[in-house]
């Protein structure tokens, strides 16, 4: 019944829910064209060993037999993924590749998870931008790219690796080309328009509301009003009376 009720005024004030509803699609279309566009890029890394494994051969002159790096995947490699992922997502490696807080351009790092907390199950390293610009969208995936070897290097060296077993970052997918991201533009569309089509109802009932308010007083005056009936006859005497004649 309340729907229909609803229906029922928007209907009776047409002239004024019409171009309410306009104004409301103006306004949304003009906040859509108005929000920048934001440009999205991302490559993928993995963490492997080198050739001849992690450890060095036991016996001097001698050496480990060759294996394929893509086979020797193990739960360290992982490790290394995430301890990587928590270094490039500091504020400080931020500040160092150039991010600006609440900037045009952000950018994230993850190795199959977006909670920092959780480990994955394989050792990459995802590297995911936002930029105002496509230039800049995939100029920030390189940086960090490169961040990341710089980071496992020092990493290792820290530890005192030996050289012979440090691991490597392969690119598994170079840098995407830019791609535009329509969600947040259509996200604020959509909110100007929500906020516009409640605008309008609100617009249309306060108008019905006062035009039936201005219609009830109306009413009530014009009942209030005293009814008086004179004779005809009290008429016709008074007016005699004025002109001097007497019947």
């Amino acid at each position: 019944m309340d729907f229909w009720l609803t229906v029922l005024v928007l209907f009776r004030r047409w002239y004024v829910s019409v171009p309410a509803f306009l104004l409301a699609v103006g306004v949304a279309a003009g906040v859509y064209s108005t929000v920048p566009t934001l440009w999205t890029s991302n490559a993928a890394m993995v963490l492997t060993t080198p050739r001849t494994g992690a450890s060095l051969p036991v016996h001097p002159g001698t050496t480990n037999a060759p294996v394929n790096p893509l086979l020797n995947f193990d739960r360290g490699l992982t490790m290394t993924a995430s301890i990587l992922t928590a270094r490039l997502t500091t504020a400080d490696t931020a500040a160092e590749l150039g991010i600006v807080p609440n900037g045009p351009v952000t950018y994230k790092v993850h190795n199959g998870s977006t909670n920092a907390e959780a480990l994955a199950s394989g050792p990459f390293v995802f590297i995911e931008s936002e930029a105002s610009s496509p230039e800049a969208a995939r100029d920030i995936v390189r940086k960090v790219a490169a961040r990341a070897k710089v980071e496992l290097l020092k990493g290792q060296q820290a530890v005192n690796a030996p050289p012979a077993t440090f691991m490597t970052l392969t690119q598994v997918v170079a840098p995407t080309p830019p791609e535009p991201e329509p969600g947040r533009k259509l996200r604020a569309a959509v909110v100007a328009l929500a906020l516009g089509l409640m605008t309008s109802l609100f617009a249309t009932y306060a108008f019905d509301s006062f035009v039936e308010a201005r219609r009830r007083r109306r009413q009530a005056a014009t009942a209030s009003r005293p009814s008086v009936q004179v004779d005809q006859r009290v008429l016709v005497a008074a007016d005699a009376h004025v002109n001097g004649k007497h019947t």
